[in-house]
């Protein structure tokens, strides 16, 4: 009789369960769809022709008539959606290297090194960290303004400021260089090793989640960057970055014209950033929780 007791409650846990799991998959499957259909609505009207449709808002999601016409204009002589890329790429890889390397240095040095007016140092930052960084944007447009780096010279205005203030953003690689034991610098020091060869060669090749998070986030933020790069190319088309060039493609007088063109260049956007994370995923998420462990 027990054993029988034992068995009916066991098949209720193990139906309960499933039951619970059924409901947990359903809801989440809502979610993904809901998320994804704007993804799927770009992706689909961005194969739309223009020629052969109504090129505008249309009553109907699927094309009627598939074309790569809209990526081949994008590719055109009649565009220049290339050079506004190149410009992108050129930002961002700056930014994931230069920035990479400023904020793994002032992290190993606040994580490592102990000197007078580190915990100053540290507690000053965060206290600028405070203040959003659009309230020095006209400051920071006449500063460049001054050395050539706005319009014609944009670009390299924007891996500028981009890289200038990178190190503040020290806090979660120096919570993960906080995870590593001080008994590997130390017994590196008892064999002779500086500073400098104990972090390439000892503290890096341990540190590779949080390089990988670190470059991966700097590489996104001036691809996605649109208000200070607006500022800074505004009026010399040949400095926009993609973020600005299809936003103004939305501001022309042919709006339903440039729409599915604006859809594929959101596509061919996003696909570096989607590249990236299906490749680095298990590194950014071990940089995330590692450098959350303390602070």
């Amino acid at each position: 009789m027990a054993n029988k007791n034992k068995e009916k409650k066991t098949a209720s846990r193990s139906r309960n369960r499933k039951i619970g799991n059924a409901i947990t998959y359903a809801i989440l499957i809502i979610i993904s769809i809901i998320w994804l259909f704007p993804f799927v609505g770009l992706v689909l009207q961005s194969f739309r022709s223009y020629a052969s449709e109504y090129g505008g808002m249309v009553a109907y999601l699927m094309p009627k008539e598939f074309s790569l016409d809209n990526y081949t204009y994008l590719f055109s002589g009649d565009c220049s959606f290339v050079r506004w890329y190149l410009n992108t790429l050129i930002v961002a890889v700056c930014a994931a290297i230069f920035n990479t390397f400023m904020v793994l240095s002032v992290a190993y040095a606040l994580s490592r090194l102990r000197f007078r007016g580190r915990t100053l140092l540290m507690q000053f930052w965060l206290i600028l960290g405070m203040f959003p960084g659009f309230l020095t944007m006209i400051c920071m447009y006449f500063l460049l303004q001054q050395f050539g780096l706005t319009q014609a010279g944009a670009i390299p205005g924007l891996v500028l400021v981009t890289v200038a203030s990178s190190g503040m953003g020290y806090y979660v690689a120096k919570g993960f260089l906080d995870t590593m034991p001080k008994a590997l610098d130390e017994s590196a020091r008892l064999d002779g090793a500086s500073n400098a060869r104990i972090a390439v060669t000892i503290i890096l090749p341990l540190a590779k989640p949080i390089i990988i998070y670190t470059a991966l986030t700097a590489f996104m933020a001036p691809w996605c960057d649109y208000v200070f790069a607006s500022y800074v190319a505004f009026g010399y088309s040949k400095s926009y970055n993609v973020a600005v060039a299809l936003q103004r493609w939305v501001w022309t007088n042919d709006y339903q014209g440039y729409f599915t063109r604006f859809c594929a260049g959101g596509v061919l956007v996003a696909i570096p950033v989607t590249i990236l994370f299906l490749c680095l995923q298990k590194y950014y998420v071990e940089g995330v929780t590692g450098g959350a462990v303390k602070g």
